[in-house]
């Protein structure tokens, strides 16, 4: 299950002692250490990829390690200064473990595997990326131009909902809000909510994207940079005005149901067509596989509507992989990032419904991937990036203040004007400690 975009916590680990960086010649062998989430896409595919990488650099042994909460095994690996070489784990998971080390300026940058060579072909990674993939605080999160989280793997973030249900019914799908709310009256009159929710994490994209739509890419580098000013203003309190029309036409049961135990609940709502959208990214497919469904079920996704006068956004959410500023072996770390970008790795990772930001990858997908992944080809923008980082405050929780009480706000406790308020307040108090 996605977590939260951003997690500000407590730095639980010092860089205070690096460890040199090894020179090794081509000849020797190579111990690297390297340590990969566990996620939907199984446990097969990363030794399949060491085993590829083994044919073009054998000289390199490679030592996997791979949990499904690799944060626990890590952190206190990290305490006592064993470093992996390589890490698998994204950003904006609830333990926020890269958070912690980008707090503490503890990864290695990355930006001269962007001019490597792809191990086993005659172009650079950085030739062979998406436009742009390397050119938000996700992946550069200091602002500075370097780079110290690769992106590895992307999946468009939209609304869910059943295809079939709208063909059965003649209904358009909404591209403003406007058309959400007639049809939110039309879909009411035969008991549909608009609107459930997994968990309140799962807006974190979700509001980004209707923040993009609100003022672009300008707008919201200065809400990521905790503009107070930019949060109390105009733009940021019709974002928040439409946010609490949409909390009011959810589904009654997704408060109860919004957390890490029952938010299938929510996901089964758009199975049995009792809401008709979702805010969610591709691997709720395979998340619900074997979920039962309405007759003639469809997944199709869209993009968040657009407010007035602005675009419509899909947000993408990336899987990173990075590199300790600790790491012994950062030469042949970088080099194994590089092949990751290979046209062998990529199949393979493609096999196991892992999907990387790469050239003439989308055309290879299947029929399903590509319903998703084709989403920008019709108008529809990216979005990309969260909050640059900042210092923890103890008693300040960004996401439980931004996206958890959107909770309250749908169970009628919350204010929308109240909701507002108090994100500002911490916007104030974030933009004081900002990590240069």
């Amino acid at each position: 299950m996605k977590k939260n975009l951003t997690k500000l916590m407590t730095v639980l680990l010092s860089a205070s002692a690096i460890l040199p960086l090894a020179n090794v010649s081509a000849q020797e062998t190579v111990e690297l250490d390297f340590a990969a989430i566990e996620t939907a896409y199984g446990t097969e595919v990363w030794p399949q990829i060491i085993e590829a990488y083994n044919t073009v650099n054998p000289d390199v042994n490679i030592t996997f390690t791979q949990e499904k909460e690799l944060e626990d095994a890590l952190t206190p690996r990290f305490q006592a200064q064993d470093y992996p070489d390589v890490v698998m784990l994204a950003l904006s998971r609830e333990k926020a473990l890269p958070e912690a080390l980008i707090k503490d300026k503890a990864l290695a940058s990355l930006t001269d595997v962007l001019d490597l060579t792809i191990p086993g072909e005659d172009v650079t990674v950085g030739e062979k990326l998406l436009e742009g993939f390397v050119d938000s605080t996700s992946t550069n999160p200091y602002n500075d131009g370097e780079t110290y989280l690769m992106p590895m793997f992307y999946s468009p973030t939209g609304l869910f909902y059943n295809k079939a249900l709208f063909e059965e019914n003649g209904w358009e799908v909404p591209t403003t809000w406007d058309e959400m709310w007639v049809l939110s009256e039309e879909a009411a009159a035969q008991d549909i909510a608009l609107f459930t929710y997994p968990t309140s994490g799962y807006l974190d994209t979700f509001f980004a994207s209707i923040i993009y739509s609100a003022g672009g890419p300008e707008l919201y580098a200065q809400a990521m940079n905790y503009d107070p000013a930019v949060w109390a203003g105009d733009q940021l309190s019709q974002v928040f005005a439409t946010l609490g029309t949409l909390a009011e036409n959810t589904e009654s049961t997704t408060v109860a149901n919004a957390n890490p135990t029952d938010f299938t609940r929510n996901q089964q709502l758009i199975l049995d067509n009792k809401a008709l959208f979702m805010p969610n990214g591709t691997w709720v497919v395979g998340e619900m596989a074997e979920a039962p469904r309405a007759d003639n079920f469809e997944w199709a996704m869209m993009a968040v509507p657009a407010l007035e006068g602005g675009d419509s956004y899909a947000f993408t959410f990336l899987e990173h992989i990075w590199v300790p500023a600790g790491a012994e072996n950062q030469e042949a770390a970088k080099d194994f990032i590089a092949f990751l970008y290979s046209d062998v790795a990529a199949e393979i990772f493609a096999e196991h419904g892992a999907v990387q930001p790469i050239k003439g990858l989308t055309e290879k997908l299947s029929e399903e991937q590509q319903v998703f992944y084709s989403i920008y080809d019709n108008g529809v923008l990216p979005g990309m990036g969260g909050f640059v980082s900042a210092e923890a405050i103890p008693g300040v929780d960004l996401p439980g203040t931004l996206y958890g009480q959107f909770d309250g706000v749908a169970a009628g406790d919350v204010s929308v004007e109240d909701w507002q308020v108090s994100v500002v307040e911490v916007m104030e108090q974030l933009s004081q400690v900002i990590i240069e």
